[in-house]
């Protein structure tokens, strides 16, 4: 029996792993809430968009307003979410073969998303059918495409309707003009018409002509691919499109670039038509290497040289050769993808090439580096027992320990003293959900206290003057953490000393932490009495914690989260096991009377 129940724990974690790394690599914002709207589970990409989609004061990331447990209603309108399960169960009774719905919604920093909502289905009775059990919600950031489509729906009425009124004063002045005694004068006022009329007409067309370009520029995408498919491409359309010999010379076949193939084929194939044209070349050799974080991509031929005006010339036409054209131009191209091109001579060689410089495609560890979390991000990335918990009914003080959501927080000051001046230097944070420590849900954030920093503190912490400069104030910072903590309850190893922090800037913030606080000093009294020393290290020796990162405010706020995970069952044991309960076991040792 124990072997069956550990192989059915060894698939059931393969199944979470492998969807973990599905989600992970899924270009969507996608996120799974239960029925609470309470986010189970989500991906990289739906952190990075929210971040951006907050209106959350800007530090240490915009503030954490997705997260495991969080509401999903800190983004969206409950209403909204009600209204769309509603369409979904309603879709679910007409048995309808995929029950979803979909709107479009504008988030409170004032973009416009367009989501998908598809439920979670369970079927706790057989007979009864299957049940909503939560819902998926897949995002789009359709702001930008808006925007993109309102200015060409006014593009296009603006030419059609004065066009419109042109083409009917053209046609009124041809008629006038058909009259064979109109008078000179006359005949001149309706030839300024016509004239006028064209060329309003023509520069109307000139305007639309580069709004268009400009729209097209903004909806390239740059994909990464490997260089020598690239240039494989560039041979073949080179080969096939203007009948001219190409050839590979040196190319790099493990250099991958990012680039829009399209409009970069497109230049290529301009610039080599421009040199068949007018300077009569037999022959192009394409070379692609590797230079830094830019990629050389080289187009050689032998014999005539050009000037540099010549050159300049070709960068800014707009781009038409082989029955092709666009109103793109070279150099519009290359701004695109953040390069340059240049014209060299290999004298020896009697040759000459144009070199473009395009980017590099980062290493895939490295893509978007700063959203993806510290630690293993995907197994931290779902908890599917969220499924199970709903909205509490009854005051928290009665809820077991292993129930609750934590926020874990430790703070580096410039002093010990805070009723005399002392500040926070920097805040760090990390969660707690379902007996998980969550690693990649961090606040970490300096913060300038507009005040002297002593050698003696910077001794303890490391925290220079110089690296607190320029960073937000506690006006900027305390609101970003107080969002990341909504709804938790604080945790802290010597809380009253942290807290005392907080509380006195209560007055020229507005901001209140009225939720529930546990010390694990307190706690650790509560659970080893009899022990001399409740020093954080000291804990951490008798628990068998590793200590990384002391004396750094995120390096401490994990320690305690880790060293609190240990202590619930340990609490347990005393018969210690709601937040109540242990509230009231830490105000009856000696600790909980220091005072700060």
């Amino acid at each position: 029996m124990l072997l069956r129940i550990r192989e059915a724990r060894k698939s059931v974690e393969e199944e979470r792993n492998r969807l973990a790394a599905l989600m992970s690599e899924l270009n969507q914002s996608v996120v799974v809430c239960n029925l609470d709207g309470r986010i189970l589970l989500y991906n990289s990409r739906a952190r990075l968009q929210f971040k951006v989609l907050s209106d959350a004061p800007a530090a240490a990331g915009g503030g954490e307003i997705i997260g495991l447990g969080r509401s999903i209603y800190g983004v969206f309108e409950r209403n909204l979410i009600v209204h769309a399960l509603e369409s979904v169960q309603e879709h679910m009774r007409r048995q309808s073969p995929r029950p979803m719905a979909n709107f479009v919604t504008t988030t409170r920093a004032g973009q416009l998303l367009r989501v998908h909502m598809a439920p979670v289905l369970a079927s706790p009775d057989p007979e009864a059918g299957p049940v909503v059990s939560g819902f998926v919600l897949m995002l789009d950031n359709i702001t930008r495409a808006f925007e993109a489509e309102t200015r060409r729906d006014q593009m296009i009425h603006s030419l059609t309707e004065g066009s419109r009124s042109s083409l009917a004063n053209l046609r009124a002045a041809a008629e006038m003009l058909e009259y064979p005694d109109l008078d000179q004068e006359l005949k001149e006022r309706f030839l300024k018409v016509v004239r006028d009329e064209v060329q309003g007409m023509s520069a109307r067309l000139d305007e639309t002509a580069t709004a268009f370009a400009d729209a097209l520029k903004t909806r390239w995408p740059l994909d990464e691919m490997l260089g020598a498919d690239l240039v494989a491409a560039a041979q073949r359309r080179i080969q096939n499109t203007l009948g001219l010999p190409a050839k590979l010379e040196e190319v790099d076949a493990e250099l991958w670039i990012k680039v829009d193939s399209f409009s970069l084929l497109q230049a290529v194939g301009y610039l080599v038509s421009r040199l068949v044209d007018e300077f009569g070349v037999r022959e192009i050799r394409l070379r692609l290497t590797s230079a830094g974080r830019l990629a050389h991509l080289d187009l050689i031929w032998s014999g005539h040289a050009m000037s540099t005006e010549t050159v300049m010339s070709w960068e800014l036409e707009p781009m038409s050769f082989a029955g092709e054209s666009s109103p793109l131009t070279v150099r519009d191209v290359i701004e695109r993808h953040d390069g340059e091109i240049w014209l060299q001579r290999e004298k020896t060689q009697h040759r000459a090439f144009f070199r473009l410089l395009l980017p590099q495609a980062s290493p895939q560890a490295e893509v978007e580096a700063s959203a993806v979390p510290r630690g293993d991000s995907r197994p931290e990335y779902y908890d599917f027992d969220l499924f199970r918990q709903t909205e509490a009914s009854h005051a928290l003080d009665d809820r077991l320990l292993t129930d609750l959501a934590f926020t874990v927080f430790d703070t580096e000051t410039t002093g010990l003293n805070p009723s005399e001046g002392d500040e926070i230097i920097q805040i760090g944070a990390t969660r707690i959900l379902n007996g998980k420590l969550l690693r990649s849900e961090s606040f970490d954030q300096l913060v300038d206290p507009l005040r002297a920093l002593s050698e003696a503190s910077t001794r303890i912490h490391g925290i220079t003057p110089e690296m607190l400069a320029g960073q937000p104030t506690m006006a900027k910072v305390l609101p970003a953490f107080h969002a990341f903590a909504a709804e938790t309850v604080l945790v802290a190893h010597n809380a009253a000393f942290d807290m005392r922090f907080l509380q006195l800037k209560e007055g020229s913030t507005g901001i209140v932490f009225d939720q529930p606080v546990l010390d694990t000093l307190l706690l650790s009294a509560v659970i080893h009495p009899d022990q001399d020393s409740h020093r954080l290290e000291a804990i951490c020796e008798r628990m068998g914690v590793n200590i990384l990162g002391r004396h750094t405010a995120l390096g401490d706020a994990i320690v305690t989260g880790e060293v609190f995970l240990r202590m619930i069952p340990l609490l347990a044991e005393k018969g210690v096991r709601t937040l109540g309960e242990a509230r009231q076991a830490s105000e009856k040792t000696y600790y909980a009377r220091v005072k700060y």
